[in-house]
């Protein structure tokens, strides 16, 4: 099994790909920690992982809460003795551009989809120093490596979180610790399934592949990051995207 032993922390795990990649960590042999606001569908995940024999604790959690975070971490070292690997996946979508959007609009998207995410680096990777390293796996967007019409805050902290695994990236190098972004294309999943039907064109024209891509298709990436076979990848971009940036 790729994950045997590893303690993993991934967040939005209700639906979607966290979902997928809970399910996925679990079956590779690691211990998860999964975590959403919806707690409803995440004890569906936790109910699914358990029948098929994997170790997973569900906690509900919003990733914009410092305190939640400190609380989290803490159960997850409590549990497990430590953290080893954190996938900061969890976020929102909003089709948004500067001229229609509010600071309120603005300040929700970038305190999940960013600050959630450097809540969850300050306080997983000192645990990940105390064991000798670790892997934090971010998950972007094709959004932060290219503009898209109408989405401005979206991709604003999807490009933010890009820049800031890289610095990561070069900060914790010395300590063993890797640190890399995701950028899936179109996922469908229950936060892209709303825009899918307006969007279509769009979304065709620019994915090379006849056909979108599955929650899956991401979890399969993010184990590998996770793995000690992408051991000597930090401040990496793992693109997923059908070809969209190949444009």
């Amino acid at each position: 099994m790729r994950l045997q032993g590893k303690v993993a922390i991934i967040t939005g795990a209700a639906n979607g790909m966290g979902a997928a990649e809970a399910r996925l960590f679990a079956k590779e042999g690691g211990k998860v920690v999964a975590t959403d606001l919806n707690e409803e569908k995440l004890n569906e995940v936790v109910a699914d992982v358990k029948e098929a024999g994997g170790e997973i604790t569900g906690i509900k959690q919003n990733v914009a809460s410092e305190d939640e975070w400190k609380a989290v971490v803490a159960k997850t070292v409590e549990l497990y003795g430590k953290v080893d690997v954190l996938v900061n996946n969890a976020g929102v979508a909003m089709s948004k551009n500067f001229a229609t959007m509010e600071m309120d609009e603005w300040n929700w998207v970038m305190d999940i989809n960013l600050n959630g995410c450097v809540l969850g680096m300050k306080y997983t990777i000192p645990e990940m120093q105390k064991v000798g390293g670790g892997s934090v796996i971010n998950i972007s967007s094709i959004g932060g490596i290219v503009g898209m019409a109408g989405s401005s805050p979206y991709t604003a902290a999807k490009g933010a979180l890009r820049s800031l695994s890289k610095s990561a990236a070069v900060e914790y190098g010395k300590d063993k610790i890797r640190v890399n972004s995701v950028h899936p294309g179109i996922i469908v999943t229950p936060m892209t399934a709303p825009s899918m039907e307006d969007a279509m064109p769009y979304y065709k024209m620019h994915t090379q592949l006849p056909y979108f891509g599955d929650p899956e298709d991401v979890a399969h990436g993010v184990v590998f990051l996770a793995s000690e076979e992408s051991r000597f990848m930090t401040g990496a971009e793992l693109v997923i995207d059908g070809g969209w940036t190949a444009l």
